[in-house]
């Protein structure tokens, strides 16, 4: 099921970004993410929603402004990520199903996935639900000692 994230949802939100945090590249972050930072993304954020199976919220996905300003203000980010070994059933589609849905309720033009080169999975989803590459950027992540290229994917919604 997914639903709007809610503050009694920033330790299981938490817990699966930091395993990303900690044991990836999948995102660049170096720092975990603690419960009062979660809460804070909740309020900032323009949607986070989670996936709730059957042991809880084993996924999440949220969107932002892409960049500062007016000018921008139709242009968003996204993220998404699920439990580890909860992949491939669907989840990651609902969740994505549900961020462009409110944005483009919210007059979202365009929403952009920025996915770590070596995340191949996360370039392949994004491209089965119609997001197109639309840069390669050479080592702009930093991680574990080297550099990492990031993918540009972008959707208009």
């Amino acid at each position: 099921m997914i639903r709007p994230a809610t503050p009694a949802d920033a330790a299981a939100i938490a817990a699966i970004w930091n395993h990303y945090i900690r044991e990836t590249t999948v995102t660049f972050l170096p720092d975990e993410k603690t419960d009062a930072d979660i809460r804070a993304t909740l309020a900032a954020d323009r949607g986070l929603f989670v996936h709730e199976g059957p042991d809880g919220v084993d996924g999440f996905a949220r969107y932002f402004q892409f960049r500062g300003g007016a000018g921008y203000r139709h242009t968003c980010e996204h993220t998404v990520l699920l439990a580890p070994g909860t992949g491939g059933q669907g989840a990651g589609r609902a969740l994505m199903a549900a961020v462009e849905d409110h944005a483009r309720a919210g007059g979202v033009h365009a929403l952009f996935a920025g996915v770590s080169a070596e995340n191949p999975g996360a370039v392949a989803f994004h491209a089965r639900i119609g997001f197109a590459e639309v840069a390669r950027l050479p080592e702009v992540g930093r991680k574990f000692g080297r550099w990492i290229d990031l993918v540009l994917m972008q959707k208009f919604l």
